[in-house]
Formats: C-alpha cells, sequence, structure tokens
C-alpha cells in the first residue's frame, strides 16, 4: 500500500483523531491547572455537538431539545448529591444522568417524531420550556426552595471522565454510520416515504436515536454539574444549550463525521476568547464571524480539510508516481 492508497481510503482522519486523543489524555501532565476547566468546557460543548448530529445530522430533523436532556442530566447529578456527598459513585451519578435524559427522550420521541420539519423544531423547542416551567413549579410551589447544590469534584477527574464520555461518544457515531441503523437513518433524510415503502421502521429507528443521543448530552450534563456547584432551572435549562450545538455542527461541517469535533472546538475556543478580551463586542464580532462562514464556507470548516486531504493526496500520488518513474529508469 503507498502513501497515496493510505490517504485515498481515509486512514488519515482516524489516526489524526487518535493522536488528539493521546494529546488530550496527557494533557493535564503539561499544562497549567487554570487551562483544564476551559479544556473541559471545550470537550462539554463538542459532546453536544456531537450527540446533536448523530440525531439530527443523517436524519434532518433539526431538534432544539438539547438544553432539556443536558438539563435532565444535570439536575439527576444534583439529586444523587445529598449535602455534598454523593449517594452513587460518579459513574453511576453519570449513567443514571444520562439514563434519565435518554428515558425523557424515548418517552417524547414516541409522540413527537411523527411530527416533520418545521413543526418538529417548534415542538422540541417547546419541550425545553415545558421541562423548565415544570422544575420552576415544583421547586417554587412543592420544595420551596429553588436551585440545588452539588457535590465538588476534583477539576482533573471531570476532564477525564469528560473524555471518556467524548471517546464513547465518537465510538458511538462511528459504528453507527456503518451499521444497517445508520443505513436506515440516511435513507429517512433522504426521503422518509420511500425508506417506510422498503420496509424501514422509521418511527423506532427515530426514537432509538434520538434517545441514544440523549444519552450522552444528559450523562454531560449530570458531570458538568458537579464543577458548577449550584444549579437552577435557568442555568440547567439554558436556552444556549440547545442553539450552540445545532450552530457549532454547522459551522463544523454536518457532513463529515468528524465536522462537530472541528466546529466544536473552534466554537467553543473562539467564544471564550471573544468573551474574556472584548466582553462589550464580543455577540457583535461572534455573529459576523458566524455569517461569514456560513457564507463562504457552506460546507463548515470540515471542507477546508477536506480540500486539504485531497490536495495532499494529489501531491503524495505525484510524489509516488515520480519516485517509480526514478526507479524503472535506473533499472
Amino acid at each position: 500500500m503507498n502513501i497515496a492508497t493510505f490517504a485515498s481510503k481515509r486512514f488519515l482522519v482516524p489516526v489524526v483523531l487518535v493522536l488528539i486523543v493521546v494529546l488530550l489524555a496527557t494533557a493535564p501532565l503539561y499544562t497549567t491547572l487554570g487551562t483544564i476547566p476551559l479544556m473541559t468546557t471545550i470537550l462539554m460543548y463538542i459532546i453536544l455537538a456531537v450527540s446533536w448530529t448523530m440525531f439530527s445530522g443523517p436524519t434532518g430533523y433539526i431538534s432544539l431539545a438539547s438544553a432539556a436532556f443536558f438539563g435532565c442530566g444535570i439536575y439527576a447529578s444534583a439529586l444523587l448529591f445529598e449535602r455534598g456527598a454523593a449517594l452513587l459513585p460518579l459513574p453511576a451519578v453519570i449513567v443514571m444522568g444520562g439514563l434519565i435524559a435518554s428515558c425523557f427522550a424515548l418517552i417524547v420521541g414516541l409522540a413527537t417524531l411523527r411530527l416533520r420539519g418545521i413543526y418538529f423544531t417548534m415542538f422540541s423547542f417547546g419541550l425545553l420550556e415545558l421541562a423548565r416551567r415544570l422544575i420552576q413549579y415544583y421547586e417554587f410551589y412543592v420544595t420551596g426552595v429553588r436551585g440545588r447544590y452539588v457535590g465538588n469534584v476534583d477539576v482533573n477527574t471531570v476532564y477525564y471522565i469528560m473524555l471518556a464520555i467524548l471517546v464513547a461518544t465518537l465510538l458511538t457515531v462511528y459504528f453507527i454510520r456503518r451499521s444497517r441503523l445508520g443505513l436506515a437513518m440516511q435513507g429517512i433524510g433522504k426521503n422518509e416515504e420511500a425508506a417506510a415503502h422498503m420496509g424501514v421502521n422509521t418511527t423506532m429507528v427515530k426514537v432509538l436515536t434520538f434517545a441514544l443521543s440523549a444519552f450522552f448530552m444528559g450523562a454531560t450534563g449530570a458531570l458538568v454539574a458537579t464543577r458548577w456547584l449550584y444549579i437552577d432551572p435557568s442555568t440547567a435549562f439554558n436556552l444556549n444549550y440547545s442553539f450552540l450545538p445545532l450552530l457549532m455542527a454547522i459551522v463544523g461541517g454536518v457532513g463529515q463525521p468528524y465536522g462537530p469535533v472541528v466546529g466544536g472546538f473552534a466554537f467553543a475556543y473562539l467564544r471564550h476568547v471573544l468573551q474574556s478580551r472584548t466582553p462589550y463586542y464580543f455577540m457583535l464580532i461572534f455573529g459576523a464571524i458566524m455569517v461569514l462562514v456560513i457564507l463562504f464556507l457552506p460546507g463548515g470548516l470540515a471542507s477546508l480539510i477536506e480540500r486539504g486531504r485531497h490536495r495532499l493526496e494529489g501531491l503524495m500520488s505525484k510524489l509516488w508516481k515520480g519516485a517509480e518513474a526514478e526507479q524503472h529508469a535506473d533499472t
């Protein structure tokens, strides 16, 4: 196998992703302690973007319910901590947060995923508001106390677990894309009626994937809550956690499996830099950059990577052919 064949079969992207994971795993060894919380936040946004793409990317259903599932995980974590001490081991708390969000998505999906287009998008947005209002009502009129305290977990522990959730999310997306479930989802995205006529149980496929993507959002929320210490409905069910994953996926490129990773990293880091250096003009600059990316890079940042990969493939192919020609000339 020559170098050009190696690049053409897209072995380059998995190798690069593995190297990045190794660098991230060793980051606490050579970075300052203040950098780890920022890296944890970036990983959180990447997970949300990848999880959103897991369902909405292939099916074409635009969901704005990410914050609802994220908030379910946050409140599950808060309920499983009592006076700063976890009632269950931290991994069990995270899994419980994911399962609660997944069950919520399963129930809602069975009732709503028969809707299509803008109607599903509007309902998913309403679902977020419904969850937030229900929690507010419960706290005001039942418990009489607004918000909850969550136990504090070591920053490095949160970082490593967040990285593990990211790897699990990426592996799930990878295997789904290469499974019958992934083919069914792509068929739904291209023509749902045709997929149904071919024997695909479209409702089951959509509900299953919707619940699976919600699991990772809920697990991420349960973990993040341990660093926030105090949460309330406004912070847990913040609208930003519905809109930002969607924007990150679009900026990165929904068409490529690594697009949400690139978009999540670029988006989250740029957001941090602009907020810290130009807090008064943050939204103006950020909005202008978003418009420019959408106008001039409709395929997202991943399209730039693909162009570079194709150019690298062509260059290596020319070099390989040149080397073969010189070898034949010598013989």
